[in-house]
């Protein structure tokens, strides 16, 4: 039987070995938790469809300059061409 002299000390290592057992208790239940969520996405990740490609990358702008003449459609120089009613009756023969 424990006496008035021993009980508190027995009391005390109870106390921590039921701390210590909770505390190991705890641990192994986050340890396995993180374990399941691990497994959980990996098996996601594996059932999940590849992404897409990429689309391929723009060429880059065409370079202008600043004395370049501007272009129609067909790419020829507008102010080149004369005028419908400049041209002259001899020039519209030939």
């Amino acid at each position: 039987m424990l006496g008035p002299e021993k009980l508190p000390r027995v009391v005390s290592e109870v106390g921590r070995w039921v701390g210590r057992a909770r505390a190991m208790a705890r641990q192994f239940r986050e340890q396995l938790e993180e374990e399941v969520q691990l497994e959980e996405a990996r098996k996601a990740r594996a059932a999940a469809p590849p992404p897409p490609p990429e689309p391929p990358p723009e060429p880059p702008p065409r370079e202008t300059f600043s004395h370049a003449h501007p272009t129609d459609e067909t790419g020829a120089d507008p102010s080149a061409r004369a005028p419908a009613e400049s041209v002259s009756a001899d020039e519209r023969r030939t």
